[in-house]
């Protein structure tokens, strides 16, 4: 009978998600309540019927990835970004090179362009944005969400940037364009780099501290100098300076000076 060491290793050669990276209790937890709401007893007929289900194997990725995202979520921090971050980096370039990491559906992609756009024309917007769930970014890429999701921007963005069809609110083209989505695993896949700003928010709470100290040192590695990372309202980095950053203000890091 399969226990869950051989489960990790079976969904790492399916999925190459490597399951020893997140908390394992809670991950554990998470992954044991979904297979008992899908009626399944143990991993063995789960990871099987993962191999031939599409859909089940979707919501199993869905659910890994733990997808919680929302528009302009911690109002505060984006207007951190706005008034201080945001005008500092302008002063060293006219444009902007922007990571969205682990960007979900596209929530957080989408705000950076309303707030940059108080700075730029949409034509001139780029925004580079990447997940590990291909469902999410499918969802990302279509761009139509609940009331609930959009309830946190200001009114002046949600009448400026989407259609509104009785409780959906779709985003409009012009700002779907400036958003380059595309599959990306944090703790496999090679980094970008040459940012000025990388968003990674909400995510790393779930990675164990190896798993996320390899994460801060390739976002180091993928910014600019003076480059700006912008984490989570739970994701501190405690002892900054040993992955090259220095504090900024809260939630805030900057990539010290080689």
């Amino acid at each position: 009978m399969m226990d869950y060491e051989g489960f990790k290793k079976e969904i790492f050669a399916l999925t190459n998600i490597d399951l020893n990276s997140y908390k394992e209790k809670q991950m554990k937890r998470r992954i044991d309540s979904l297979i008992a709401k899908n009626n399944f007893v143990g991993y063995d007929p789960y990871v099987k019927a993962l191999k031939t289900d599409k859909v089940l194997f979707n919501e199993f990725i869905n659910y890994l990835t733990i997808n919680v995202s929302e528009f302009y979520r911690n109002p505060e921090q984006w207007e951190v970004l706005e008034k201080e971050v945001l005008p500092m980096l302008f002063q060293k370039s006219k444009t902007l090179k922007i990571w969205s990491a682990a960007c979900s559906t596209g929530d957080e992609p989408y705000t950076l362009v309303m707030v940059l756009n108080k700075f730029l024309p949409l034509n001139a917007i780029k925004i580079h944005a990447t997940d590990i769930d291909r469902g999410a970014l499918e969802k990302a890429d279509i761009g139509i969400y609940s009331s609930k999701s959009v309830e946190n921007l200001p009114k002046a963005f949600t009448e400026k940037y989407f259609n509104k069809n009785g409780d959906l609110y779709s985003v409009k083209q012009e700002v779907k364009n400036c958003v380059e989505f595309k599959h990306h695993n944090l703790l496999r896949d090679p980094y970008p780099e040459g940012f000025d700003l990388i968003v990674c928010r909400n995510v790393l709470i779930y990675f164990t501290e190896e798993a996320k100290d390899g994460i801060y040192k390739k976002f180091n590695s993928s910014l600019k100098n003076e480059g700006i990372l912008f984490v989570g309202s739970t994701e501190q980095i405690i002892l900054c300076n040993k992955y090259n950053f220095k504090p900024l203000r809260t939630f805030f890091y900057m990539k010290d000076k080689q």
